[in-house]
């Protein structure tokens, strides 16, 4: 599995190749971890034999909300043992429920490089001279640890303003708006702060944020004066809004959209393709991060090309199995196109069915 998992977008590993290491590693007395070892004594097939394809994981039960109780010691494979320490712990944002916990030491490192030299293709940062600012969560959440780490491999500083995601979407829920608002205006206070005193060129901020941005007659001067580059993440937005920002609010600025979790890492938005159906279409790290859009029924078949489906994640990773687990979004199937041999994803949103449960708040 430490083998394959080393990428070369030229010649990537087949997805058979991918899931026959992945099983090995996690499922082998002398690597796996003690979460999957116990679950193969209870499985009714043999995944080291009986699971050949990407369609045959959709065999394993859904262990999510298990996962999210279980002491996180128990996802770390054997095999890991092996190397020197450097565990770290991250969690979801908890949107549908309870966090879950994830544990990661070179895998999102890894992907990480890959996301850059992605960005870097399409010259993102290429008139970039300034530091970064990330206005987001930063622990347990990992999104702060990626912007940072994107900032250094340009030998940049990276800034933080931090928030609670989880706070702000509990006072969503109870109503609470009047405080929602004011800690919106802390965040963007800070923001200025920063803003008016170091050198940046680069921010990150969630689509909520960069309105509540726009809005604020200081601060949407300051960042048509200053910023190069607005990578948006977290909450989901429509085309029309993301337009306004890019072409008439902040037309200066490039901008780039990530979609991802704690789960599957993240997907940058690839070059544009003049038949692209969205102006943003985002890619993961294939064969590693596989998303699927399936029928929302089924919850198997996948939908056509150009039509929505429920997102279906699988991950392979030395450190984490997660085979065929439904997320709470929806979004477009989108057809391979140049050098991406695999699905695009767009207009990634909350599905009809969850969208009055959730809160997405400010991320």
């Amino acid at each position: 599995m430490l083998d394959i998992y080393k990428y070369n977008k030229s010649a990537p590993p087949s997805i058979h190749d991918v899931i026959q290491a992945t099983l090995k590693w996690h499922f082998s007395e002398e690597t796996g971890s003690p979460f999957w070892l116990e679950k193969r004594t209870s499985l009714p097939f043999n995944p080291l034999h009986d699971i050949q394809t990407l369609q045959d994981l959709d065999e394993f039960p859904d262990y999510t909300e298990e996962m999210k109780r279980i002491p996180v010691e128990k996802l770390i494979p054997k095999g890991m043992h092996t190397l020197d320490w450097g565990f770290e712990v991250f969690e979801s944002g908890g949107t549908t429920g309870s966090p879950q916990k994830i544990v990661d030491m070179l895998s999102r490192k890894k992907a990480l490089e890959w996301v850059f030299q992605e960005l870097n293709d399409q010259s993102v940062f290429e008139n970039c001279t300034g530091h970064w600012l990330h206005v987001g969560p930063t622990g347990p959440h990992i999104v702060g640890r990626s912007i940072g780490r994107m900032a250094t491999y340009l030998s940049k500083l990276c800034y933080y303003i931090d928030f609670d995601p989880r706070w702000v979407k509990k006072c969503s829920k109870n109503r609470e708006f009047d405080v929602v608002k004011a800690y919106i205006q802390h965040l963007l206070e800070q923001v200025s702060t920063v803003l008016e005193t170091q050198n940046i060129e680069v921010l990150f901020a969630t689509p909520a944020l960069l309105e509540a941005m726009s809005n604020n007659e200081k601060l949407s001067s300051l960042i048509q004066k200053k910023i190069k580059v607005i990578i948006w993440a977290g909450t989901s937005i429509d085309e029309g809004t993301l337009d306004a920002l890019e072409t008439f609010i902040f037309p200066e600025a490039r901008f780039i959209g990530l979609y991802g979790n704690t789960l599957m890492g993240i997907a940058p938005q690839r070059q544009k393709f003049k038949d692209d159906p969205k102006a943003c279409v985002f890619q993961t790290l294939h064969p590693f991060s596989m998303v699927q859009l399936v029928d929302k029924e089924n919850h198997r078949v996948l939908t056509p090309y150009n039509t929505y489906g429920q997102v279906k994640l699988t991950l392979f990773s030395p450190e984490l199995f997660i085979p065929s687990r439904l997320e709470r979004d929806q979004a477009l199937r989108v057809a391979p196109v140049g050098s991406y041999t695999w699905d695009g994803v767009a207009d990634v949103r909350p599905m009809e069915n969850v969208k009055e449960k959730i809160f997405e708040g400010v991320y």
